[in-house]
């Protein structure tokens, strides 16, 4: 807010105005909480009137050379694309994904919840290995070359995109750990998926190089293709045996947090690969 009001007159305003809002926030929330039974008002309005503050002050004195400095780290970095900083948000958007254990690896778009609809294909272990293998791969695929599109450099972005790639791993691999037991960390390692990391592994070593509109149209492809396979896949085994064990308390919000964001995310991406087409 500091940074948003600097052009006002006066040295101080745009800091004393976003201190005032800030604090004006918390106030009514902290009033609001009066007329709702299962909240307790607390001494959060003065730890907050004080961080607003500290951030204020952080922004008025230090605030634009910082991002002038993130200004210049993005242009060496981020890729020249229309509204790459939605493509960033939505990179951030799908490491919340692995998060839910009973998911298939890297499986996004499912509607069947939503709908009220079953699986399509009646389970059996062979092809339940090739879906999941081809949900993986083509997810893994798409995200991939997502991230190469914001990558300036080719040479960039064939470090960058299995290091992002491994971070997705990480976090299922620790989510997993916390929230159904160490013991079962890499209980996501099926065959299925290690097939599917291994072809898009390879896919990805010879589409990181092809030309731009090549790679935004396989990427589409590729997201359209995984969204339509984790609607006809059958009910996943391990996905019952998960919600039982972790699916309880608190992690009820959790758990509809990274539903949503797993059934919403390649529906945002698509109209964002089509806005990137538009080159500058």
């Amino acid at each position: 807010m500091t940074l948003a009001l600097h052009r006002l007159p006066g040295r101080y305003t745009a800091p004393v105005l976003a201190v005032l809002l800030a604090t004006a926030v918390s106030f009514g929330l902290e009033t609001v909480q009066n007329w709702l039974p299962s909240r307790v008002p607390s001494n959060d309005f003065g730890c907050n009137a004080f961080g607003s503050l500290l951030g204020a002050g952080l922004a008025q004195f230090v605030g634009p050379r910082i991002f002038n400095r993130i200004a210049v780290w993005q242009s060496r970095l981020i890729a020249p694309i229309p509204h790459a900083e939605l493509g960033l948000t939505l990179l951030g958007l799908w490491l919340l994904i692995p998060l839910s254990p009973e998911t298939l690896l890297f499986g996004a778009g499912d509607l069947r919840q939503m709908l009220g609809l079953g699986g399509a294909v009646p389970f059996a272990a062979e092809s339940f290995v090739l879906i999941e293998a081809s949900i993986t791969a083509f997810n893994a695929l798409a995200v991939g070359l997502i991230v190469r599109l914001l990558c300036a450099r080719l040479a960039q972005a064939y470090v960058v995109v299995p290091l992002f790639l491994l971070l997705g791993l990480i976090v299922r691999t620790l989510a997993t750990a916390i929230l159904v037991g160490p013991g079962d960390a890499f209980t996501w390692l099926t065959p299925g998926a290690r097939m599917g990391l291994l072809l898009s592994g390879g896919a990805l070593a010879v589409a990181i190089a092809l030309p731009a509109t090549a790679r935004l149209m396989l990427a589409a492809l590729a997201l359209m293709a995984g969204a339509i396979l984790v609607n006809l896949a059958p009910p996943n085994p391990y996905s019952a045996a998960a919600l039982a064990v972790w699916r309880q308390g608190h992690f009820l919000n959790f758990n509809g947090l990274t539903r949503w964001v797993a059934t919403l995310w390649p529906f945002l991406t698509l109209p964002f690969l089509l806005l990137s087409s538009r080159r500058q």
